[in-house]
C-alpha cells in the first residue's frame, strides 16, 4: 500500500491511502471480533492495533454488518505522542479545520490505551469548543464520564452517523503508536436489545443465543457473495440465528426436534420479517439433527447444538464425565448425519459447549480431536488461537466454543 505523509505542525503526520483504512473497537472478547473481521476481509487486510482494537484495510468495509465491534472509524491520521502532545495537535488540527462549518457540531472524544483522565481528554473539547466559538462556530460536546465514551452514549447520540456528529476515536498501541479516527458508527444496541427482548417468543430454558454472537457466527461464514445464500440452522430453537441471517440478506432455513421449537422460529421470523420489510425467504421444520434429511440447498450451516443442562457451579468428575459423553455423542452424530448431505468446501460454523471444571481450565468435547475421522477440516486463524474461541461470562460454568468447520 502507498502512503503520502504530510507533516503538520511539524507534529502530525496525516496518511493517505490508496484504500481507506479503518480501525475497529472491538467488543467485550476481542478475539472473537477480529476473527469475524478476519473471516470476512482476510487475514492480510486485517491487523491487531491495540488489544482491543484492529485496522481493517478494505474500501468494503461494513460497520453495520458485524456483531463484535463497538465502534469503528475511519483513520485520519497516526501519530506518536501523550496524551498532552495528542490532544494539541487535535486542537490546533480541527480548530483549523472545522472553522467553516456550517450548522452545530456535536462532538465526543474517545480515548483508549492512554494514562489520561476523562477530566484530561473533557479539557481537550473544552479548549477545541472555545476556539470554534471564536471562529462563530458552535460545539456541543459530550461529557466524558470515562477516557472513552460507551457505546451507548455514542450510539444515542448518533455520533458518526452524519458530517456534523462527530466522535473522534484516538487509540494508543503498546508501542506507543497512536491512531486518529473519525467515527462511522457505533454498535446499535437498540436494535439488539429489541431482537433479544421484544420477540414474540423466548424460551430461557433451551438458552439465550445472543443475537451479536449468532451475527458473528454468520460472519464467520463468509464471504457469502451470492445474496441467494440459503443458511441452515439445525437446532434452531427460537431462532435466532434465523433471524439474523434474514436480517443479512440470507435465506434461512431451520428445524428443531422440538415442535414447540419449531412454533417459536416461525412467529419470531415472521415477526421479524414484518418488522423490516424483509425480502428473503424462510423454511422452518421439525426434525431431529442426527437423522434428518434436509431438503437443498445447503451453502451454510450456522447452529448452536446441544449444550446440555446449565450448571451454577462447575460439576464433579464424575457428572462432568457424564454430560460431556452425552453432548459429544448428540453433536458427533449429527456432524456424521450431515457430512453426506452437504457439498465440499461447505462452511459449519458451530458453537458446542465446553464446561469450566472444578482445576478453573475448561473441558472440550472429544470431537475436537476427532473432526477428520468425521469429515471436516478446521480453520485455523492467523490472528486468534483456536482455544480463544469460547464465548463465556465472567464465572460462567458452560461457555460456547466455536469451530469454523469445512466439509471436507
Amino acid at each position: 500500500m502507498t502512503l503520502i505523509h504530510v507533516r503538520i505542525d511539524n507534529f502530525l503526520i496525516r496518511l493517505v491511502y490508496t484504500k481507506v483504512m479503518y480501525i475497529a473497537i472491538l467488543g467485550r472478547q476481542p478475539a472473537l471480533g477480529i476473527t469475524e473481521l478476519e473471516c470476512l476481509y482476510g487475514a492480510d487486510s486485517v491487523r491487531w492495533f491495540s488489544d482491543t482494537s484492529a485496522t481493517i484495510d478494505s474500501s468494503d468495509f461494513n460497520f453495520e454488518r458485524l456483531g463484535g465491534a463497538q465502534k469503528a472509524g475511519r483513520v485520519v491520521a497516526s501519530l506518536h505522542g501523550d496524551w498532552r502532545q495528542i490532544g494539541t495537535q487535535l486542537i490546533s488540527t480541527y480548530a483549523e479545520s472545522w472553522k467553516g462549518r456550517n450548522g452545530k457540531i456535536t462532538l465526543g472524544i474517545s480515548a483508549y490505551g492512554f494514562t489520561a483522565s476523562a477530566r484530561d481528554v473533557q479539557k481537550v473539547g473544552i479548549i477545541l469548543k472555545g476556539k470554534l466559538k471564536n471562529s462563530g462556530v458552535s460545539l456541543r460536546l459530550i461529557p466524558n464520564l470515562e477516557p472513552a465514551l460507551n457505546t451507548a452514549t455514542s450510539h444515542h447520540n448518533k455520533l458518526g452517523l452524519s458530517e456534523n456528529k462527530v466522535e473522534l476515536l484516538i487509540i494508543r498501541s503498546s508501542n506507543g503508536r497512536v491512531i486518529i479516527a473519525e467515527s462511522v458508527g457505533a454498535q446499535n444496541i437498540t436494535a439488539l436489545a429489541a431482537r433479544d427482548q421484544a420477540r414474540p417468543k423466548t424460551d430461557a430454558f433451551v438458552g439465550m443465543l445472543p443475537p451479536k454472537l449468532a451475527r458473528m457466527m454468520i460472519n464467520f461464514a463468509s464471504p457469502l457473495a451470492n445474496e441467494n445464500i440459503r443458511i441452515l440452522d439445525p437446532f434452531c430453537g427460537t431462532g435466532v440465528v434465523l433471524q439474523e441471517a434474514a436480517l443479512l440478506g440470507y435465506n434461512s432455513y431451520g428445524t428443531d426436534l422440538s415442535e414447540k421449537m419449531v412454533d417459536y422460529s416461525r412467529q419470531n421470523l415472521a415477526w421479524i420479517v414484518g418488522k423490516r420489510h424483509l425480502h428473503t425467504t424462510q423454511t422452518i421444520e421439525q426434525g431431529d439433527a442426527m437423522a434428518y434429511r434436509w431438503t437443498p440447498p445447503v451453502d451454510a450451516v450456522v447452529c448452536e447444538t446441544y449444550l446440555g443442562q446449565p450448571f451454577s457451579a462447575p460439576p464433579s468428575p464424575t457428572k462432568l464425565e457424564e454430560v460431556r459423553g452425552n453432548c459429544n455423542h448428540i453433536v458427533s452424530t449429527f456432524l456424521r448425519n450431515i457430512a453426506p448431505q452437504i457439498a465440499p468446501n461447505t462452511p459449519l460454523i458451530l458453537a458446542i459447549p465446553a464446561w469450566r471444571a472444578q482445576d478453573g481450565h475448561f473441558a472440550h468435547l472429544p470431537l475436537i480431536n476427532e473432526l477428520a475421522a468425521l469429515g471436516y477440516t478446521r480453520a485455523h486463524l492467523d490472528h486468534v488461537r483456536d482455544e480463544q474461541l469460547l464465548y463465556y461470562r465472567e464465572n460462567q460454568v458452560v461457555a460456547r466454543e466455536l469451530l469454523i468447520l469445512r466439509k471436507s
